[in-house]
């Protein structure tokens, strides 16, 4: 095993490079990283099974595997501008993020590593806000950071960014769509150098990584998965903040919603949530109250995967034709997979893993998958 989840995981350089290697490597997200790892002891050693999963998935040609050579440029980049990348477990990699399920193995990290350690409230909305849900993210996210909390966000306009301004010298951190050299919207630039005086910055994505409409949506997965709890100020309806929402409902952290107007769109979405369970608040303590008996538990990471996520079984042709035979462009659920092809979930997991190698599968949240 290259290194564990534990609290107290620390990469050797060499492991660093291969770890590096294999995210950046095709087909790899942090799923399929954390299951290849557990399966074969190391990331060296599935580094080199890649390509016959790939094959056997059906790739028709090989899928890019990232050198040494480049993992190495990489991490002379990033230490050049003061990113360093964590693994869970590592200080400064956030200790609630480093629990959910697709945890990045490796974190960029920037700012002050004690800030990324301290519990955090997630504050996100819309980008085209009103004056007073403006005025109310700035007090709120002001007075959780006066109660000690770090507040997370995406460093987008409108919500976001009055959460960040109200709380650059309480602590707040911002989590980034594309790499660390490529701040969207550009005009926050000058906001994020002060953020990073007394809180951080955080990004999955390799340096050069400009962010495209579909970075947003799992970059919002760590806003959550970081927090304690998510607030949600101002979202219509489709509003991305709503998939920030979702996944944090999906990782068990609290979902907050500050009530709008009925007549207004951009409280369309607040309202909604409300209606399905979500806690209503107008101020800080309500925020406090809720989290509190949360913050007395501790945080404890995962080991390793669990058994039968982590263990394979060779599939033989008529297995691996059923089960795809079963998938589709609609997202079905593994566990649905494992009872109806009538196989183990070993050999299921094998399958899967080989077509998303392949590049044929992709995974949606709450262990549903389809075919590309």
């Amino acid at each position: 095993m290259d290194s564990n989840t534990s609290g107290t995981a620390h990469l050797t350089d060499a492991q660093r490079i291969d770890w590096l290697r294999l995210i950046r490597s095709d087909n790899v997200g942090p799923r399929t990283f954390r299951s290849l790892v557990n399966h074969y002891g190391s990331a060296r050693a599935a580094l080199e099974r890649l390509p016959d999963l790939a094959r056997r998935g059906g790739a028709t040609r090989p899928g890019r595997i990232a050198s040494e050579d480049d993992a190495r440029r990489e991490l002379a980049a990033c230490r050049k501008i003061g990113v360093a990348l964590l693994a869970p477990g590592e200080a400064g990699y956030p200790p609630r993020l480093a629990g959910i399920e697709d945890a990045p193995p490796l974190l960029g990290v920037r700012g002050t590593a004690d800030a990324l350690m301290r519990p955090m409230i997630a504050i996100v909305g819309s980008r085209n806000a009103s004056a007073a849900g403006l005025k109310f993210a700035a007090k709120l996210a002001h007075d959780l950071g006066d109660a000690g909390f770090v507040i997370a966000s995406g460093l987008a306009r409108g919500i976001d960014q009055a959460a960040h301004r109200a709380t650059v010298r309480s602590g707040t951190l911002a989590v980034l769509a594309g790499g660390h050299d490529k701040i969207y919207p550009p005009e926050h630039e000058d906001l994020l150098f002060a953020i990073l005086e007394q809180g951080g910055a955080i990004s999955e994505m390799p340096l050069g990584h400009v962010p495209r409409a579909r970075d947003f949506p799992r970059r919002n997965r760590l806003i959550s998965g970081a927090s304690l709890g998510v607030v949600v100020i101002e979202a219509a309806h489709r509003s991305g903040s709503l998939i920030t929402a979702r996944s944090a409902a999906e990782q068990g952290r609290e979902v907050f919603a500050v009530p709008g107007s009925p007549l207004d769109p951009r409280a369309a979405g607040t309202n909604d949530l409300i209606k399905q369970g979500a806690a209503l608040i107008t101020e800080a303590a309500d925020v406090i109250n809720a989290v509190t008996p949360i913050m007395e538990r501790p945080v404890e990471l995962p080991s390793r995967e669990p058994d039968d996520i982590a263990s394979f079984d060779e599939p033989d042709h008529s297995d691996r034709a059923r089960i795809v035979a079963l998938l589709g462009p609609s997202p079905v659920g593994i566990d649905d997979l494992i009872r109806l092809s009538g196989t183990s979930a070993a050999v299921v997991r094998t399958v899967l893993l080989e077509l998303e190698l392949a590049g044929r599968l992709e995974r949606h949240g709450g262990g549903l998958v389809s075919m590309i």
